[in-house]
């Protein structure tokens, strides 16, 4: 136990925080009570969300308990957690800690039990990147939705706040009670390697009505939304995670286009926000990602947007936070700027004993330090966690992937699929008409754990509406045999169906075989399966739709649009310029065609 001495001289720490950090909060009694019983080492590892490998917190398989001594220096999340005290864990498909709905759920009890069994033991924020769409961290059987841009396609705030209240729902009930979504960038680059279909579209208050309307969907199931990534990543052709982009726009056009949807979120009560390796010379002009940045993180986000709630970074292990400062001062300097939380680090150890060596000598303060703890301990008390830690596994079972939320998940599809082209009204398709389907094209990787691929769910759907559909995978790069190929198969089919995943140039490949089907006569649908940018480049294509993710949910969904079940109602999120002439727009935003009676 503390001493008096040492538990006043925490209490005038925490007193301090509370002026510092902002105004003291209805629920502060009790997380301040926490922080003054907290030695300094506890409240370092607070600010610290870590990966771990392997399914279970106790006894993963060996090759995991090999991947954590070498990354981490332990064998288990649960002597992760006892030797640096974390206050969260993220989870990912490739550290093996989603494999199923009921292993997560077991896995958060032991992270919770072993994180609780220590000295003064906190519970554990353990969050995710479950945005839908392009990026997903738990698989089927849980509810995957349609991604953020099909999302914008639809237009509706109440169809956002379902998905996030639904997807909410399911999280919590594995344990994960923070989610790195929505994404608040507004795409405006069509070349941006790392947002794109991720955001919600170019419409600044479009986008600012969804991601305030996601934001309250996870708050009301109980899962703290993490709006991301400020100051804004939507225009820029360099990917965070390999390399440092440059955003040019001057302060006049982020204030009127990446902050709104930023003060939509706030406004909204976002629980927590992620900052970008960015580096915005408008912003601050010192050179630093903004992630570092105390004139953008603080002066900005923190005094003049008025946001008093978690700061996270993005992950510490990417580039764009890597190329300036080593990885024992990038923790430092980040929470020199302004922020809480810090994810991911590429080596715990010396990312946790900087933050230590630099509140011991003196050049971060522990009031500072104080001042996030505070924060992500009332987090943590807002979320239940410090009453109820631990999920019951049988709840699993009847939440996620609930038949209601997978109905759902249909329904939003159904406003979401975009008709851009149907010259001489070719859609709907009859079975009557073309009942002999050749489906080809694109075969991505699943994003979210969906059965796949996506020309073998597009002909399984249509099979399933009456027509007889054949599956080609022709992949995003077709060899001029395969494009040989397919025109042959397509000699037995009464229209051709393809496919088709970022085209572009005019030499793309895939616009090739778009071009050669087209040449055989053959009626030829293309569906735009990732970027609606597509259709500037299929102009052989005698209709085109985009449905801007993907997963099953929405390949069922264009589907029964092209079968005429659904009629199209989505309305594009994105401007599509020319591809022959970038400075014209060939579809505006809100452009998309309909079936008439």
């Amino acid at each position: 136990m503390p001493s008096r001495r040492t538990v006043l001289a925490a209490g005038a720490g925490v007193t301090a925080a509370l002026t510092v950090g902002g105004p003291a909060h209805a629920n502060d009694r009790r997380p301040g009570e926490l922080l003054s019983r907290m030695t300094l080492e506890e409240k370092v590892g607070q600010v610290f969300v870590s990966r771990v490998f392997g399914h279970s917190a106790t006894a993963p398989d060996q090759a995991d308990a090999d991947a954590n001594g070498r990354e981490l220096g332990v064998r288990t999340a649960a002597e992760l957690l006892a030797r640096y005290r974390l206050g969260g864990i993220i989870y990912f498909t490739w550290t093996h800690n989603t494999r199923d709905p009921r292993q997560i759920a077991d896995l958060s009890n032991g992270i919770q039990r072993a994180s609780l069994q220590q000295p003064r033991g906190l519970p554990v924020l353990i969050s995710t990147d479950q945005e839908h769409g392009a990026v997903c961290r738990v698989g089927s059987p849980a509810t995957l939705f349609p991604g953020a841009m099909a999302i914008g396609a639809g237009g509706s705030r109440a169809d956002a706040r379902t998905l996030g209240r639904l997807a909410g729902r399911e999280l919590r009930a594995m344990g994960i009670r923070q989610n790195y979504s929505p994404v608040a960038d507004v795409n405006v680059n069509p070349a941006n390697p790392v947002i794109g279909v991720r955001s919600f579209g170019a419409d600044p208050e479009a986008v600012a009505a969804l991601v305030s309307a996601e934001a309250e969907g996870y708050r009301a199931a109980g899962v703290a939304a993490t709006v991301k990534h400020f100051p804004g990543h939507g225009d820029t052709a360099v990917d965070s995670h390999t390399g440092f982009p440059v955003i040019t726009h001057s302060r006049e056009v982020w204030e009127a286009l990446d902050a709104v949807p930023f003060r939509a979120a706030i406004a909204a009560g976002a629980e927590s926000v992620m900052t970008a390796h960015i580096l915005v010379p408008s912003l601050d002009a010192s050179g630093d990602p903004a992630t570092l940045s105390r004139p953008i993180v603080t002066g900005i986000l923190r005094e003049r947007l008025g946001y008093d709630g978690v700061v996270i970074t993005d992950a510490l292990d990417m580039a764009g936070v890597r190329t300036k400062y080593g990885d024992d001062r990038v923790p430092v300097l980040a929470i020199e700027a302004g922020v809480d939380q810090l994810l991911n680090p590429p080596d715990l150890d010396v990312a946790w004993n900087a933050v230590l060596k630099a509140v011991r000598d003196g050049e971060l303060t522990e009031q500072r330090l104080d001042v996030s703890v505070l924060r992500i301990l009332r987090l943590k008390a807002r979320l239940g966690l410090l009453d109820e830690p631990y999920v019951d596994p049988a709840d699993v079972g009847r939440t996620v992937g609930a038949r209601e939320h997978r109905a759902a998940a249909d329904r939003i599809a159904e406003r979401t699929t975009t008709l851009l082209v149907n010259e001489g009204s070719l859609l709907p398709l009859s079975p009557r008409t073309h009942p002999r389907l050749l489906v080809v094209g694109a075969d991505p990787a699943s994003p979210t754990g969906t059965t796949g691929p996506p020309t073998g769910v597009l002909a399984a759907a249509l099979t399933g509406l009456g027509f007889r559909a054949t599956a080609l995978s022709t992949g995003t790069s077709p060899s001029a045999e395969t494009i040989t190929g397919a025109v042959t198969a397509a000699g037995g089919a009464d229209a051709v169906v393809v496919a088709t995943y970022n085209v572009t140039t005019a030499a793309d490949p895939q616009r090739t075989l778009v071009d050669r089907l087209a040449a055989t006569g053959r009626p030829v649908v293309a569906v735009a399966v990732r970027n609606p940018y597509d259709v500037a480049q299929l102009v052989s294509s005698q209709a085109c739709l985009a449905t801007c993710s993907w997963t099953d949910v929405e390949l069922r969904a264009a589907a029964r649009v092209i079968a005429g079940v659904d009629r199209p109602r989505g309305k594009l999120p994105v401007p599509v310029r020319r591809a022959d002439d970038p400075a014209q727009v060939l579809y505006p935003i809100g452009y998309g065609l309909t079936y008439t009676a």
